[in-house]
C-alpha cells in the first residue's frame, strides 16, 4: 500500500513546498514587515497573528487574488505565442443570381496570437469563418476588408491577406453546344474500343460576367472511360459527368457557372476487328554480292482491334527485319510493328526465317511512268522517249524472273507546285516486293505541263 500513496504523497509535499515558497512566505515577511512599521499596534498584530487560522485564510485571500489577475491578464505568467492556420476557406456572402465576383481569395491564412492556453483553446472550438460581406455591394470594384467570425476572447489574430480588391460584375448568360472529351481510353480492356458517345443534353447555359463568357470557346463533358466497366461488346451509362469551360488555347475557364453542371453519358462499347496479313518489312543493306532468297514469317496472318475507321484503312501488319550485314540464312525474332489506333493485337512477334543466295541483276524494260500531285486544269505530258524507263533490279535468280515481282515495280514522278511549261524531274522506282532492290537506268525525265483544254 506505501508503494501505491508514494507518489501522491509527494505530489501533495511539492504542493505545500510550492505554496509555502510562493505564498506563506511571502505573506508572513509582509505581515512582519508591516509589524515593524506599526510598532505601536505590534500588540494587536501578534494577538491576531498568533490564532491559528489567520495565515491560512490569508494565504487563502491571496491564492484567489493572485488566481484572478492571473485569469483576466492583469499578470501575465506567460510570453505571447503565435500558431498559423493556413488554407482557410473564405465565405463570400452576396447576391448570386445577380452578380458575378472576381479577385476573391479561396483561402487566406490566420495568425492566431495569444497564451499557448488561449490559442489551443480558440483552435479547438468551432469553425474558423473567414467571411466577405459584400451583400450591400453593386456593380464595380471595391476594397474590402476579411472578417474573422470566433467566440474565443483574450485571442489576438492576424489574416493574410487582411484587404482584397473584388470586382463585382452583373451575371448574364449565352447557350452553347455541348461536346465531350474521351479521357483514359487506353484503361479500357485492350479489346474494346468506344464507338459511340450520346449526351442527354446537347446545349447548357453558361452564367457569368459578359467578359468571362467572351473568353469561353467550347463547352465539353469529361467522359472518363476508366469508369466503364464491361468486358464485352454492349452499353454503359455514366452519370453526373461533369462540365468544362474552355478558352480558344484549350485552357479552362473559371469563375463560370454551368447550368445543367453535370450531365449523363451513354457510350456504346464495340470490339471491332478485322484479319490482316503479316508482312516482312526489311531494312539495312546485304554483304556485297548477297541477297535475300526470302523472308517467311512464321505468323501468317493477326486479328487486330480498334475502331473501324482506323483497322480498316491497315493493309498488313509489318514485321521488320534488319539485314544489314546478313551473309548466311538466318531465323529472327521479331516484334510485330502496332499501328497506331490499334489497340490489340491477337499476336505481338513472330520468327522471320531469312534466306541468303547469290546476287543476281536484271534489267526490266519499258516500264511505264506515272504522274501524281499534278494541279488542276493542268495535263501532263512527255517526250516519247520519257514516256517509259528502264529498271534495273537487283535479288536472287528465283525471285528476279517472278513474273508477280516485275509486275510489282513501279516509276513515278511528282509534279506538285509545277505550273505551265516544260520541266525535268526526278524517277522514283519502287516494288511491291521486299526481295529485290530497284534502281532506274534514267533518273530524270522531261515533262511537258499545258493547260487542260475547256
Amino acid at each position: 500500500m506505501n508503494k501505491i500513496f508514494k507518489p501522491f504523497i509527494a505530489l501533495f509535499r511539492l504542493i505545500y513546498r510550492i505554496i509555502d515558497k510562493l505564498i506563506v512566505t511571502p505573506v508572513s515577511r509582509l505581515i512582519y514587515k508591516i509589524n515593524e512599521i506599526s510598532k505601536e499596534n505590534s500588540g494587536r498584530f501578534e494577538k491576531i497573528l498568533n490564532r491559528p487560522n489567520v495565515l491560512i485564510y490569508l494565504s487563502l485571500i491571496f491564492a484567489v487574488v493572485l488566481f484572478l489577475l492571473v485569469d483576466s491578464q492583469v499578470i501575465n505568467l506567460t510570453e505571447n505565442n503565435a500558431e498559423i492556420l493556413r488554407d482557410q476557406k473564405v465565405n463570400v456572402i452576396y447576391n448570386e443570381e445577380a452578380y458575378v465576383i472576381e479577385g476573391v481569395p479561396q483561402t487566406v491564412d490566420i495568425t492566431l496570437i495569444g497564451s499557448k492556453s488561449t490559442i489551443y483553446i480558440a483552435t479547438q472550438l468551432g469553425d474558423h469563418e473567414v467571411e466577405l460581406d459584400l451583400s450591400k455591394y453593386g456593380v464595380g470594384t471595391y476594397k474590402v476588408d476579411l472578417k474573422y467570425n470566433h467566440s474565443v476572447t483574450n485571442v489576438d489574430y492576424k489574416l493574410d491577406p487582411t484587404t482584397v480588391t473584388v470586382k463585382i460584375s452583373e451575371k448574364v448568360s449565352q447557350t452553347k453546344t455541348l461536346h465531350y472529351d474521351l479521357l483514359n481510353e487506353d484503361k479500357l480492356d485492350s479489346k474494346l474500343s468506344i464507338s459511340n458517345v450520346v449526351l442527354d443534353t446537347n446545349e447548357v447555359v453558361v452564367k457569368s460576367s459578359q467578359e468571362i463568357l467572351d473568353k469561353v470557346a467550347v463547352v465539353k463533358a469529361l467522359v472518363d472511360a476508366s469508369l466503364i466497366d464491361l468486358k464485352e461488346s454492349g452499353e454503359a451509362t455514366l452519370e453526373n459527368v461533369a462540365l468544362v469551360a474552355y478558352d480558344a488555347q484549350g485552357q479552362k475557364v473559371d469563375n463560370i457557372e454551368i447550368v445543367p453542371s453535370k450531365v449523363s453519358v451513354k457510350v456504346t462499347i464495340d470490339s471491332y476487328h478485322a484479319t490482316k496479313a503479316v508482312k516482312v518489312i526489311t531494312s539495312g543493306e546485304m554483304n556485297n554480292g548477297k541477297a535475300i532468297g526470302s523472308a517467311i514469317s512464321s505468323v501468317k496472318e493477326v486479328e487486330v482491334y480498334g475502331d473501324k475507321d482506323v483497322v480498316d484503312k491497315i493493309n498488313y501488319i509489318e514485321a521488320p527485319v534488319s539485314i544489314n550485314n546478313l551473309e548466311s540464312d538466318k531465323t529472327f525474332a521479331v516484334t510485330l510493328t502496332k499501328p497506331s489506333g490499334v489497340r490489340y493485337l491477337s499476336e505481338t512477334s513472330t520468327q522471320v526465317s531469312v534466306t541468303v543466295d547469290e546476287a543476281r541483276q536484271r534489267t526490266i524494260t519499258g516500264v511505264p511512268v506515272l504522274h501524281t500531285n499534278l494541279g488542276e486544269n493542268l495535263s501532263p505530258g512527255a517526250i516519247q522517249e520519257d514516256k517509259f524507263i528502264d529498271v534495273i533490279i537487283t535479288g536472287v535468280e528465283s525471285v528476279i524472273n517472278d513474273d508477280e515481282v516485275v509486275k510489282g515495280i513501279t516509276a513515278t514522278v511528282d509534279l506538285s507546285n509545277l505550273k505551265v511549261g516544260t520541266h525535268t524531274v526526278p524517277v522514283t522506282v519502287t516494288s511491291q516486293s521486299e526481295l529485290v532492290a530497284v534502281q532506274p537506268v534514267k533518273t530524270e525525265i522531261t515533262v511537258v505541263i499545258s493547260q487542260k483544254r475547256s
